[in-house]
């Protein structure tokens, strides 16, 4: 007999059918026992009278695994509206050891410290879970879309050999007796990639040895990027990550919609036309000084509110960026040199997506570096392409923690990450 999931059992009413899983949760009450079944679709409930079977249930404690022949019956109260009645259950292992946590409560009690030190089980539970389908759901939409747009994939190389990508700190690892190092972004491959399909995009993990112990950041995290040539300006890439954000969610809608349920979420409308303010508009409305170089948290939420408010939406881009904040490797506004063609996308308040126009003649990198005082050597592969020729185009980069975590309410970006590494974290 075929195993099926606890989803397709109000198809099979009346039948005899064979379900697997973990045992979720068990009911041993005086005349009848419960016995609720949780596999990758959901639970199932199974009505125990036997007292040979009740007998054999009460030696396995939850998150035992189990296999159960029985009738599907109709029942307005069970689950999905059917319940498995004269069931033969069968374990198909020893007797588990309960974890330090119940599973089956409707929440986590246990800190988040202690569900990530136990995460391989503490994922099990539908919220945590919820948030990893959820996230599965974003890339599946992510990757649609700019298919959709005659995007290609591409994967890069994850260890490089320059640290000097940007001012982020750097992971080093040995590479056959060599320094090497974490890639902190595929930025500088997606560009080169951009002169053999146009329109290129990533999804892969980066690597960041910034100290930050914070709620938001992670040392590994899931960068969505994208890259297209033939821009005019920074906001064709807008306009491509617009659509992005707005497949993502739509996927997320379609293909996690009991996860959305389980949490309670309603994913947000992305505006036809995102509002936008430049850097300096948007010091003003957080009430930032004039002459401050960048937007802290608090000025990120402030601008959040503001958007809410006055443009009753969840996304806000912040666009000209002094170009002494941004790589060297962005395109300045050509009416004002001092601010960049670069944005942020900020969701809810919060930093999502980084992106802009990026340099495309060779001469341009030359005399972008020389103004920093750094030296060619180090970018020699990556420049070279540009002397044969690299047409204008520009990119972003989404954080998908980041995004997951903003969708879902979640207080923690780790509460959001299957296997978060950070400052202290480096196990699970």
């Amino acid at each position: 007999m075929q195993r099926i999931l606890s989803a397709h059992l109000p198809t099979h009413v009346g039948d005899t059918v064979r379900i697997a899983g973990w045992v979720h949760r068990r009911r041993l009450l005086k005349s009848v026992a419960f016995l609720i079944v949780r596999d990758a679709a959901g639970l199932a409930q199974v009505v125990v009278t036997d007292p040979a079977v009740r007998a054999d249930l009460e030696k396995l404690p939850e998150e035992t695994v189990v296999e159960v022949t029985a009738t599907v019956t109709a029942n307005d109260t069970a689950p999905a509206g059917v319940e498995l009645t004269d069931p033969t259950v069968r374990p198909l292992g020893p007797p588990a050891v309960p974890p330090p946590f119940d599973l089956y409560r409707p929440a986590l009690t246990a800190s988040l410290p202690t569900q990530l030190d136990n995460a391989p089980t503490a994922l099990r539970h539908p919220t945590r879970s919820a948030a990893l389908r959820i996230s599965a759901a974003a890339v599946a939409g992510f990757r649609a879309t700019l298919d959709a747009r005659d995007f290609v994939e591409v994967h890069t190389p994850k260890v490089v050999s320059s640290s000097t990508e940007s001012g982020a700190n750097v992971f080093t690892l040995d590479w056959f007796g060599r320094p090497a190092y974490l890639a902190q972004s595929p930025q500088f491959y997606k560009q080169l990639m951009v002169g053999v399909f146009e329109r290129v995009y990533e999804v892969g993990p980066v690597f960041r040895a910034e100290p930050h112990d914070t709620v938001r950041h992670l040392a590994q995290y899931t960068s969505l990027d994208a890259e297209l040539g033939f821009v005019a300006d920074h906001r064709d890439v807008m306009r491509v990550l617009r659509d992005t954000l707005e497949g993502m969610l739509g996927v997320v809608g379609e293909r996690a919609v009991g996860a959305l349920a389980t949490l309670g979420v309603t994913p947000p409308r992305v505006p036809a036309e995102i509002p936008a303010v430049h850097f300096t508009e948007a010091l003003t409305i957080a009430g930032a000084p004039a002459d401050e170089p960048d937007l802290a948290p608090a000025h990120e939420r402030a601008l959040g509110e503001w958007a809410r408010r006055e443009h009753d939406s969840d996304f806000l881009f912040v666009t000209g960026y002094p170009m002494a904040k941004r790589p060297f490797y962005t395109h300045p506004d050509p009416a004002r040199p001092a601010y960049s063609n670069g944005f942020d996308l900020l969701f809810r308040g919060v930093e999502l997506v980084t992106g802009g126009q990026r340099l495309h003649r060779h001469a341009d990198y030359l005399a972008a570096l020389a103004a920093r005082g750094e030296p060619v050597g180090p970018y020699a592969g990556y420049l070279d392409a540009f002397r044969h020729g690299m047409p204008p185009h520009g990119g972003f980069a989404i954080g998908l923690e980041r995004f997951v975590a903003r969708l879902v309410g979640a207080a923690n970006v780790r509460e959001v990450t299957a296997f978060p590494r950070d400052l202290h974290r480096l196990t699970p």
